[in-house]
């Protein structure tokens, strides 16, 4: 390790996570002179390919609607910089919760949870689709960059990070990711990025459903979190229009959120006598979290904005149309693989399974932006469009 990089990991927290004890890499490699491991693996995550892609996926709104949505990218990038914004404060590891943070929607399909429901529905029969199953996938055997390994070859601890990703939507609980040691708690810095990415989501869909003209003031204001700051707001700046009184808004949801997670983590860290990173694995809980009064708060959003927002008739009519594309996009490809590209159907060489067949063509659909999954569309159901 790099001087530089010791000097950084001598002022962490003593829970705090240390590349100089990483579990390591599946496949050894020389240290850096320049860069502690983790920082590695975030550069490594830019990189991919997988990591481009994100900026033609669906956040909520698909890419054709509208140049000032979020995508994938946007928000993994709005979650690592809130993740890093944590960990400064706490004195954890920034570069490996940015990792993590940046990762964690790498093996997600195009058109977002629609395209992820469609393709989990259509896999039932093949062990199913998750898509942070699926982003360790794409670090560990899909990604093709390094002669010497498949993958990215990611610490443990950053591949740790992506598992135990959980959500309504992600829940690892697989046996063949024992080496996980899935009945232990993950590092601090992955358990920010793992809220980080809450308080993304909720807060910048506000923003995009605003912009959108699904939600308005009125409505947002039955919403306590979102009264209390709007108000603050406007007694800040008083005559503000309803655009700029949003963005007001949310940049104090955000931070009322981010202050509310330092004060409770600290909290729940005193309480439970963590002294070191084996007493966080061993702890009973998550130790980062919000109080019990903003969890009730930005409980009352999300179910705000799931009844206002994702249940929209514009949303379910997009959604819908997407789950359609990616569910006859699989069937075609299984009831006729070639029709694959030969870079695709030569994975399949020498998998006599339906199995092995299904999850080749869930990678290849997984890896799908929404413009190339629309034009695919296009080009197997269109009998005007070229082939």
């Amino acid at each position: 390790m790099s001087d530089a990089a010791a000097l950084y990991e001598s002022t962490l927290a003593p829970w705090a996570c240390r590349s100089a004890s990483s579990r390591g890499r599946r496949h050894p490699e020389p240290d850096s002179p320049t860069r502690n491991m983790f920082q590695r693996d975030r550069d490594r995550i830019i990189h991919s390919t997988a990591f481009r892609r994100l900026e033609y996926k669906t956040q909520v709104f698909v890419n054709h609607e509208g140049d000032h949505y979020r995508t994938r990218l946007t928000h993994s990038i709005e979650v690592a910089q809130i993740a890093r914004s944590i960990c400064r404060t706490l004195r954890l590891h920034e570069d490996l919760a940015e990792g993590v943070a940046l990762a964690h929607d790498l093996g997600h399909t195009p058109f977002g949870h629609s395209g992820q429901d469609a393709l989990d529905a259509a896999m039932k029969p093949y062990g199913g689709f998750e898509h942070n199953r699926q982003s360790l996938r794409v670090i560990e055997k899909l990604e093709r960059r390094y002669a010497a390994f498949p993958g990215l070859n990611l610490s443990f601890e950053t591949r740790e990070g992506i598992v135990k990703h959980t959500s309504p939507h992600d829940t690892p609980r697989n046996a063949d990711l024992a080496e996980y040691r899935l009945d232990e708690q993950a590092t601090l810095e992955a358990q920010v990025a793992n809220l980080a990415d809450e308080i993304a989501y909720n807060n910048h869909d506000v923003d995009d459903g605003f912009r959108a003209g699904i939600l308005d003031i009125e409505a947002l204001n039955a919403v306590p979190l979102f009264a209390m700051h709007y108000e603050q707001a406007l007694r800040a700046h008083p005559g503000m229009d309803d655009a700029l009184a949003v963005h007001e808004t949310v940049r104090r949801m955000i931070n009322h959120l981010i202050v509310d997670v330092v004060e409770e983590t600290m909290r729940r860290i005193r309480e439970a006598g963590v002294e070191s990173l084996d007493d966080v694995r061993r702890a009973d809980r998550a130790l980062v979290g919000f109080s019990r009064e903003v969890r009730r708060m930005n409980a009352e959003m999300k179910r705000f904005l799931y009844r206002n927002m994702y249940r929209h008739y514009r949303v379910v009519r997009m959604a819908e149309k997407a789950g359609r594309v990616v569910r006859e996009l699989f069937h075609a490809y299984m009831d006729n693989p070639a029709m694959l590209p030969p870079g695709v159907t030569s994975r399949m060489d020498g998998q006599g399974d339906d199995a092995s067949r299904a999850r080749v063509i869930a990678d290849y659909i997984a890896g799908m932006t929404d413009r190339y999954a629309l034009d695919e569309y296009g080009r197997l159901f269109d009998v005007h469009a070229r082939s």
